[in-house]
């Protein structure tokens, strides 16, 4: 069972840049996308859902922001869009699947915003976050939580963590919600599989060339429960298209 990730920064502009061929080859069971940037209406039938896979798809009221979707071969045995909660729905970030033997939760989490000015409502939507997880988790539910978290969790997680202390998506108050989430019990799996290795990264900016030179942030993320049984955690930095690159996960 393979699971990936990608935010592709918008699901049209990713289409043309390549992303079918990669899709087919890569041929994974369950696809999470991030910043749709799209209603269905405004796709293609492929788009919406490729053949072969059903589309599941949640939007932002507004056009050309956020979103996300999940391409899957095997049918939910539920769909839940949003955390049931409008401030946070309405801007289409949350996807979640129930399958028979694991659930996933597909999640663009918001920036804070250069001048910090998104950084509460960020993290207002961690803390709704990790509760609608846990309610699932204590339903029985064995979880896989996904997608663009819009934080490095350690120094190893970026390439300059000095230069960046006082940068949302590095502040002391987002990475607390990640040790949070890890004590928890939700397990950072690519971590988890590749400890102390460093220069991994799956978000570069555009400017600078800055992933020519490998200067990035690991910001996307597969995070399992214990009970998942983890077959290999990877990136793949060699998949063009966005300023991410995808994340995948295998299960045994």
């Amino acid at each position: 069972m393979k699971l990936v990730s990608w935010n592709v920064n918008g699901i049209r502009a990713v289409w043309r840049k390549g992303f079918l061929d990669w899709f087919d080859a890569a041929k994974p069971d369950v696809l999470c996308i991030q910043e749709t940037r799209a209603w269905p209406e405004q796709l293609e039938p492929e788009q919406i859902a490729p053949p072969g896979y059903e589309g599941f798809w949640v939007c932002g009221e507004k056009k050309g922001y956020s979103g996300v979707c999940i391409y899957t071969r095997h049918k939910p045995e539920e769909v839940i869009a949003g955390l049931g909660a409008e401030r946070f729905d309405r801007e289409g970030r949350t996807l979640t699947l129930r399958f028979k033997d694991f659930t996933v939760v597909n999640a663009y989490f918001p920036n804070g915003q250069r001048d910090h000015a998104r950084v509460p409502y960020k993290m207002e939507y961690c803390a709704a976050f990790l509760a609608h997880c846990e309610a699932r988790r204590a339903a029985g539910e064995s979880l896989l939580l996904c997608g663009d978290f819009n934080t490095a969790h350690h120094e190893i997680d970026l390439k300059r963590p000095k230069q960046n202390r006082k940068t949302t998506g590095f502040l002391p108050i987002e990475r607390a919600w990640m040790d949070e989430l890890a004590a928890a019990g939700y397990i950072d799996t690519f971590r988890a599989a590749h400890p102390g290795e460093e220069d991994h990264y799956t978000w570069w900016s555009n400017i600078g060339g800055a992933r020519g030179r490998n200067v990035g942030w690991r910001i996307d993320y597969f995070f399992a429960t214990p009970c998942a049984d983890i077959a290999s955690a990877y990136h793949l930095p060699e998949v063009l298209g966005s300023d991410h690159c995808p994340v995948g996960l295998e299960l045994r």
